[in-house]
């Protein structure tokens, strides 16, 4: 498929900035957008200066919020090497997540395409401080007008931009955690492994119930039982015990996270035990009172590593280690960070440059 070009003269686009990014709050000058239509398959793909989508009232995704996104990184190294960081993994994911949530998939190849294209465009908006990224969020909503409940017949893929600052602009620090012993997340055979915004709108209440009370996030347990540990926020977690490192099972009700995946092949590499399984909130609060819960973290696109310095349960705060960072954190975040920055050596073809392309 052809990517049509509509590009803003350089005089009318913003200059570029690193001040008071934040996040997803300044966007760069273009956008990618595309459509697909039953019996037509997707089609009108360009690039165009960002603006306002134009929906009618009736669209499905205001009724029946069939509607799916990821989230990943542009990086700037050395030589103003633009590159991404796996980027084949959010797009089999979207694929994923567009199957689970009954929308059309995207050929993964021009998927990719795009978002370089795109990123080609708009590099100057890749920040150059260390800690600062391009965040690219590509979604897909559901379009169709009508209000049957039923899936949509048309659908809109858009693709935007936003310089963002440090997560942690003030250095790494620990984080403070409860529990959530009333709603739940995901269970399985639902919607949790997807990346959909209904998802995220369900955590929103116990999120802001757990700020009121001081913390930075709530930890997930599962539907069913109410004792197992999924996620913590929009990370998925680990622990380190007894020199051994825990995290979730992908059960169909963890998302499968591209920074999870990458701190597993890591901690394996150094030859340290990596065990996927249920976890019991139980257990944790055991093993810290015994002494074999030495780190807790949590990881994701955002913050790639976010150490925890307590975990707030029935009660009581359980406490990693000495509540500070972790040397296991600190390490996987220095080769994390190393490696989307290029300030250490790619071990594992996790990096691609995006080039320049000639053809726009």
């Amino acid at each position: 498929m052809k990517i049509d070009y509509n590009i803003l003269e350089a005089a009318k686009r913003p200059e570029p900035t690193e001040e008071n990014l934040g996040f997803g709050k300044v966007f760069t000058p273009h956008m990618f957008i595309m459509e697909w239509e039953k019996g037509d398959g997707w089609k009108n793909a360009r690039i165009q200066p960002f603006q306002n989508l134009s929906l009618s009232p009736a669209s499905t995704v205001f009724h029946y919020a069939q509607e799916i996104f990821e989230g990943m990184k542009a990086y700037r190294q050395e030589g103003d090497r633009i590159v991404l960081f796996r980027p084949t993994m959010n797009t089999a994911r979207m694929n994923r997540s567009a199957v689970r949530m009954a929308m059309p998939e995207i050929p993964e190849d021009f998927h990719l395409e795009a978002i370089k294209r795109l990123v080609d465009l708009d590099r100057d908006y890749v920040p150059h401080e260390f800690g600062n990224t391009l965040y690219l969020r590509p979604t897909m909503i559901g379009d169709s007008l009508t209000l049957g409940a039923s899936t949509a017949q048309r659908f809109i893929y858009y693709l935007i931009l936003s310089p963002s600052g440090a997560y942690y602009p003030r250095g790494l620090s620990p984080t403070r955690l409860k529990v959530e012993e009333r709603y739940v997340r995901a269970v399985k055979g639902g919607v949790g492994a997807s990346k959909t915004g209904g998802n995220y709108a369900a955590s929103f209440k116990a999120t802001a119930d757990a700020a009121a009370a001081g913390f930075d996030q709530v930890v997930w347990l599962d539907g069913k039982e109410n004792r197992f540990v999924q996620e913590a926020g929009a990370m998925n977690l680990m622990f380190m015990i007894d020199g051994k490192l825990m995290t979730g099972a992908l059960d169909g009700a963890i998302l499968p996270g591209v920074t999870r995946d990458s701190v597993l092949q890591i901690v394996r590499d150094m030859d340290i035990e990596v065990i996927e399984t249920e976890i019991d909130i139980n257990d944790i609060k055991k093993w810290a009172k015994e002494g074999k819960l030495t780190e807790a973290f949590g990881t994701g696109t955002a913050a790639a590593i976010s150490p925890i310095g307590e975990i707030h349960y029935d009660g009581e705060a359980i406490i990693p280690g000495d509540g500070q960072i972790g040397k296991m954190a600190q390490h996987l975040y220095d080769t994390l960070l190393g490696t989307q920055y290029g300030k250490i050596a790619d071990r594992y073809g996790w990096i691609e440059e995006v080039p320049v392309y000639e053809d726009r």
